[in-house]
C-alpha cells in the first residue's frame, strides 16, 4: 500500500552498510527542523541509480546545509552494496528481503525499463558507467540480481515526527527527485510547518 503525504511512518533504526552505524528514520534527535530524505533505489551497481546518486554526492554539502539527511535503500545485500557505495558521504542501507520496500509501497514493474522516458537515461547511465569501469573507478553490477532489475525508485521526505511531508513513486527507472526538487520540497515543507 502506497503512503500518502501526511502518513506517519514508524520510527526505526537501520544500519549503514559502510560502517555499521545506526541510522534513525525518522531522526527526532537531530533537531526539530532536520528532515530525512529516504530514497529507494534498485540494485547495487544499477547504472541509472549510480548516475543519479553521483549528483547527490556532488551536492551533499548543500543538502546537509538545508537540514536534510540522506538515507538510500537498495534491495541488494550489504556485502554487494559495499563494493559500489564505499565513497558515498551518506547512509546506504541494504534491504535484500525488501521489507522496507513493502512497508513503503515501493514496487517493481516492467515499465521501469520499457517506458520510452527511461530509454535515454539508461543509455546515458550505461555509457557513463562503462567509462568509469574502463578507468578503474567503477564496478559492473552482478549479472544476476536476487530481487530482479525491474524495481521502481521512490523518494520520501520525512519530518522528525515521522510525518511524510512529500513523496514520489517513480513511474520508470529514472523517475526520481533531482537535488533541486528535493531542496524546494524541503523549503516548502518547512513553510507549511512554520
Amino acid at each position: 500500500m502506497k503512503l500518502s503525504v501526511g502518513s506517519v511512518v514508524p520510527a526505526r533504526t537501520l544500519t549503514a552498510v559502510t560502517d555499521g552505524a545506526p541510522v534513525a528514520v525518522p531522526d527526532p534527535d537531530a533537531g526539530p527542523d532536520r528532515l530525512v530524505h529516504l530514497q529507494f533505489r534498485r540494485f547495487a551497481g544499477c547504472p541509472v541509480c549510480h548516475l543519479h546518486l553521483r549528483s547527490v554526492v556532488r551536492r551533499h554539502a548543500e543538502i546537509e546545509a538545508a537540514g536534510i539527511r540522506e538515507v538510500v535503500v537498495f534491495h541488494s545485500s550489504a556485502a554487494e552494496l559495499r563494493e559500489h557505495v564505499a565513497d558515498f558521504p551518506f547512509a546506504v542501507v541494504a534491504d535484500p528481503d525488501k521489507r522496507l520496500y513493502v512497508e513503503y509501497g515501493v514496487e517493481s514493474s516492467y515499465r521501469s525499463l520499457l517506458s520510452p522516458r527511461a530509454w535515454w537515461p539508461v543509455v546515458r547511465a550505461v555509457a557513463a558507467g562503462g567509462v568509469e569501469v574502463i578507468r578503474g573507478r567503477g564496478k559492473l553490477p552482478s549479472r544476476t540480481q536476487a530481487n530482479g532489475r525491474l524495481g521502481l525508485p521512490a523518494d520520501f521526505l520525512i519530518g522528525p515526527d515521522g510525518t511524510v511531508l512529500a513523496r514520489s513513486y517513480g513511474q520508470h527507472v529514472d523517475d526520481q527527485w533531482p537535488v533541486e526538487r528535493l531542496l524546494t520540497l524541503a523549503e516548502e515543507a518547512r513553510g507549511v510547518r512554520a
